[in-house]
């Protein structure tokens, strides 16, 4: 084999393989290697700024959770308020509307005692007429005799006095 004759071809191969080897690394690393460098540069550059962007959103994030907390606490703090409020409201409300029906039973209670009272007083004038017809009778069963009217009221009303 003509290749492994060391003797006759080993200054044209060397020369060849330097030839080669030229034309390769200077295609290579002239040609191919910026193209890839440009390449790493602008994957590195749109990394940097997905970074940044994503930092940019992460820091809006939490700005916007922050509102949001806040609003949250200044919202329930409000609800709190308008439940104290809302409650006083109400037991106003209900004071009122107790003193109201208070005073209205009170009036009825009035009115009703005003009717009682009559109602004793008729009651008990009619008691005197009772006591004395009863009176009457007993004395006119006991005695035989049945006194006046008038005699009878005359000593009820004496012993009342007593």
């Amino acid at each position: 084999m003509p290749q492994f004759d060391f003797a006759h071809v080993f200054w044209p191969q060397v020369a060849w393989l330097a030839v080669f080897f030229a034309v390769l690394y200077f295609g290579v690393v002239r040609l191919t290697l910026p193209k890839l460098g440009s390449l790493v540069d602008a994957r590195e550059a749109q990394v940097l700024g997905d970074l940044a962007s994503a930092r940019a959103a992460k820091a809006a994030a939490e700005e916007s959770q922050a509102r949001y907390i806040g609003n949250l606490a200044t919202a329930r703090e409000q609800a709190r308020h308008e439940v104290v409020q809302a409650k006083a409201h109400a037991n106003r409300a209900t004071t009122d509307a107790l003193r109201t029906a208070d005073e209205a039973a009170e009036a009825h209670i009035h009115a009703a005692e005003g009717r009682i009272a009559k109602a004793v007083q008729l009651a008990e004038g009619h008691l005197r007429e009772v006591i004395a017809d009863n009176a009457q009778a007993i004395v006119a069963r006991v005695t035989g005799r049945e006194p006046g009217m008038d005699a009878v009221l005359a000593h009820l009303d004496a012993a009342q006095h007593i």
